[in-house]
């Protein structure tokens, strides 16, 4: 007996401890931990994590994505692909009889097991409880549309309470914009979740592709922060604009990208594929075990590693909070011989080590030398002919630091400033040039160390005096 208590006493200490329950900074611009230390959210899209892989199997990517340095988890309680009649990896649906006021025991005792696992290497869990086309919305999906506001505000207390002591933060939606009627019970579902755990998590909404919250539930007192889909439809997404859009907005509210475009998925897939046919591609394509065999069938090619660093180091130097990453098998779960969303040239557990998710390994690492936290968007700094080859720039600043990021590297032009030193840094590979004495104090011109296309650099000027 009281080997039993000790058991329980443990892990009811072990919940409270991997607790930290993300807050809003003081100035509303960036989270932090319970204790007020910044917190950069530095996310992996797992949508399917709860709906397709077993225990171990979950076990295995938690792991693998604590050790590259992620911080946050994206999952879906009720999955895009046909979540609530499809059974979990051990055979469960989410409710009974698809009914939101009979969650299904086993199926959420799996997803605590997993969300404690997560906890435990200090991960968050941000988790969306339904995938938005469960709500009625502006676009169909697999369904089937379930909720109203009285079980969606059932469901939503029920999850408040039932992971009111876990590391989560609540994201509602699910890659669907809002209707007048869905409005309501999107409402209703927050007031459950913040009813059931006192307001201990905080909320968000997650659009379609190319909007923001913000377009829709910005004044809401229960959206804590801003997430916006820059999303897949083309190469060199102008993802700085919608950090623009959200850096403006009154009140202030912290924002980030939580779906940019993801590695290894097709450009604009949409235009090249069917969504009424079972397989959605001609079999043609696929290979017997239904991976990607025919990468030209999607004509626009694919967004690699270099786009992910693209998106990464523009969303963060324009202001925002923290960046998530995406693979196109591991936001699905992809296994091969089983079924897809969209067609994959791998699966997820060999994509987990494709290079734009090993990269942003290096975006952490710059942001240890410099506190991404007292960043503001700078384009003042920069000289009005400094656009190289048509592609953005984007500069930002603390008050002993200037970053400025140089998509194909190249020869930039600055306005009158004086600092002491600088250096560059090559998100490719996480290297550092030496510090170099720099005190001039009129316009000048610096070029990085290589230049040309995927040649990304990241300028960084030290102690700043002052600025004219």
């Amino acid at each position: 007996m009281k080997y039993i208590l000790f058991v329980l006493v443990s892990l009811v200490l072990s919940n409270v401890l991997y607790a930290q329950n993300l807050k809003i900074s003081s100035n509303q611009r960036y989270l932090t931990d319970e204790n007020g230390k910044p917190f950069f959210w530095l996310g992996d899209t797992a949508w399917e994590l709860f709906h397709k892989l077993n225990i171990n199997d979950s076990d295995y990517y938690l792991r693998t994505r604590a050790a590259q340095g992620f911080s946050v988890i994206q999952a879906t309680l009720l999955a895009e692909d046909d979540g609530l009649k499809k059974p979990n990896a051990n055979g469960d649906v989410p409710f009974i009889d698809l009914d939101p006021n009979k969650p299904n025991e086993p199926y959420f005792r799996h997803v605590d097991e997993v969300i404690r696992k997560a906890n435990k290497l200090n991960l968050v869990m941000a988790i969306l409880p339904t995938w938005g086309d469960k709500v009625i919305s502006d676009r169909l999906g697999n369904g089937p549309i379930i909720f109203n506001k009285t079980n969606a505000y059932f469901y939503g207390r029920f999850l408040g309470k039932r992971y009111k002591n876990d590391n989560v933060v609540w994201i509602l939606g699910g890659d669907r914009n809002p209707i007048e009627e869905s409005i309501e019970i999107w409402r209703a579902m927050a007031k459950g979740l913040t009813e059931g755990d006192g307001g201990r998590h905080l909320i968000t909404y997650h659009p379609a592709g190319e909007q923001s919250s913000s377009d829709f539930f910005h004044n809401e007192p229960w959206l804590d922060f801003n997430i916006y889909q820059t999303g897949h439809a083309k190469k060199h997404m102008e993802v700085y604009h919608f950090a623009k859009k959200d850096y403006d907005k009154t009140p202030t509210k912290p924002f980030l990208d939580a779906e940019p475009c993801y590695e290894d998925i097709p450009v604009a897939f949409w235009n090249y594929m069917n969504f009424d046919t079972e397989f959605k591609v001609h079999k043609t394509i696929l290979n017997n075990d239904n991976s990607l065999k025919d990468t030209a069938h999607f004509k626009l090619g694919f967004f690699g590693d270099y786009d992910v660093r693209l998106a990464a180091y523009r969303n963060i130097l324009a202001g925002a909070c923290g960046f998530t990453y995406g693979h196109n098998a591991v936001w699905q779960m992809f296994e091969k011989n089983s079924s897809f969303v969209i067609p994959c040239i791998t699966d997820w557990k060999e994509s987990l080590q494709r290079p734009g998710a090993v990269q942003l390994q290096h975006l952490i690492k710059l942001f240890k030398t410099i506190p991404f936290n007292e960043l503001k968007p700078d384009n003042y700094i920069l000289a009005e002919n400094s656009a190289i080859d048509s592609l953005h720039i984007v500069a930002s600043s603390t008050m002993k630091h200037s970053l400025i990021y140089l998509p194909k590297g190249g020869t930039i032009t600055l306005k009158a400033h004086q600092f002491k030193k600088l250096r560059w840094y090559n998100p490719r590979n996480g290297e550092f040039t030496k510090w170099q004495a720099y005190s001039k104090f009129q316009s000048t011109s610096l070029t990085s160390p290589t230049k040309g296309d995927k040649n990304d650099w990241v300028l960084i000027l030290k102690d700043k005096d002052k600025l004219k």
